[in-house]
């Protein structure tokens, strides 16, 4: 067939099948399959695309609900342009041509298509990252989880311990990243409870300090701890105390296994990040490290046309405000639909630029003082600044410039 019209595909999809639908630009429908979650059915869709005039020159789009897996893998080899529709979105549009609220796989996947045809325009393709950049992508996402998932632990940790052994949650407090502290997981696993606790001598608390790696002070810290341990503390019931520690040492497994995955998946961003050619232009900026700078890059990605302007990104991140205006009424708001792993991460990065730039600083306190802002809005403000700083540097492959970005009052005058 020709390629005198054009042509949209819509992919429904599922865990192990999905539901292609093929139309024309009248909105005809001209070729529906049901495939398979495997190498056949990769086949059988490529084959139909190619039955429908599909080329490496002129590929067909693609409109499907997911951006991840071996299916879209499959559809973005080549300049195929993939769109993954929000699935809220989807849902409005099957509203357009039911008012019934029916709904089947063949159908919605009739629904994708249709999308392309009328609003492809509205909608943005996959950005054409690089295969270093995605896979940058993917461990600094996974070790963003496992750092939320190394909090949430400690945190369970912290409310059981507070229920029965506060002497623990008191010997660690001098320490940063307290229970997360290799130190702490090591006396947890010999003391599980306040009596064990009580009765460790000096010399096993210095044994289990060594076998956490501690170098320096052991001998101060372990009389410490003693002491702590040693002190009048309000007890459980024998047997429930002995059940409260087997809970505690079940949680400690699981704590033990996310600190050892947010540490490795940490090396291996430090191995990958700086192979990036844009690693030095990200790390140039202040307050951007290693682990954020590769967070910063998982999620804007490094194809340059994925955002039209500074405005999209900032759009993007949340770091700009949104005005809601009907009538009379009108009024200016912080972002809620975001991405809201950037939006995290540009919160730490405009945290550390307050100290590691004094311009950052500067506009910082400016927003607190003549602006009257919040702590958090000024935050989020530096924020939007110095996003559109590095669109700006990105684009045009230029380091950070501290005089450039924050200029002083006089020479902004001149």
């Amino acid at each position: 067939m020709g390629r005198n019209i054009l042509i949209y595909c819509g992919i429904d999809w599922a865990e192990r099948t999905h539901d292609v639908a093929l139309v024309d630009d009248t909105g005809q429908l001209l070729a529906k399959r049901h495939i398979t979650d495997d190498a056949t059915g990769y086949k059988i869709l490529l084959d139909l695309l190619v039955e429908y005039g599909d080329t490496e020159e002129n590929p067909i789009p693609v409109a499907i609900e997911t951006s991840r897996g071996l299916l879209v893998a499959v559809l973005r080899t080549g300049k195929r342009q993939v769109f993954a529709i929000n699935p809220m979105a989807a849902a409005r549009y099957r509203d357009r041509h039911s008012v019934s609220r029916k709904k089947s796989d063949p159908g919605d996947a009739l629904v994708l298509a249709n999308i392309l045809r009328t609003d492809m325009h509205a909608h943005r393709p996959l950005p054409n990252d690089s295969d270093l950049g995605r896979a940058i992508s993917v461990l600094a996402r996974a070790q963003q989880d496992s750092l939320w998932n190394r909090q949430q632990l400690s945190n369970q940790l912290r409310s059981l311990l507070r229920e029965y052994h506060p002497a623990a949650l008191a010997a660690f407090e001098p320490w940063r990243n307290g229970l997360c502290r290799p130190e702490a997981r090591e006396l947890l696993r010999a003391a599980p409870t306040p009596t064990r606790a009580a009765k460790l001598t000096r010399t096993q608390l210095e044994a289990a300090l060594k076998r956490a790696g501690r170098k320096r002070g052991i001998t101060a810290e372990a009389e410490r701890i003693r002491d702590v341990f040693r002190a009048e503390w309000a007890h459980q019931s024998p047997l429930v105390e002995d059940a409260l520690g087997k809970q505690m040492l079940a949680l400690l497994v699981q704590l033990e296994a996310a600190c050892t995955a947010a540490d490795n998946l940490a090396e291996a961003v430090e191995e990958a990040f700086p192979q990036h050619p844009d690693a030095d232009l990200i790390l140039s900026f202040p307050g951007l490290g290693v682990q954020l700078g590769a967070r910063v890059l998982a999620e804007i990605g490094d194809d340059r046309t994925r955002f039209a302007d500074a405005r999209g990104l900032k759009a993007y991140a949340g770091a700009s405000p949104i005005t809601r205006a009907s009538g009379k009424k009108s009024s200016i708001t912080r972002r809620w639909v975001k991405n809201d792993r950037l939006n995290h991460t540009g919160y730490l990065w405009a945290f550390a630029a307050i100290t590691a730039s004094p311009g950052a600083k500067a506009h910082y306190r400016r927003r607190r003082d003549e602006h009257g802002d919040w702590h958090a809005a000024a935050q989020r403000n530096l924020f939007n600044r110095m996003l559109g700083q590095l669109y700006y540097c990105l684009q045009h492959r230029k380091l950070f410039d501290e005089n450039t970005a924050f200029p002083t009052p006089l020479a902004a005058a001149a």
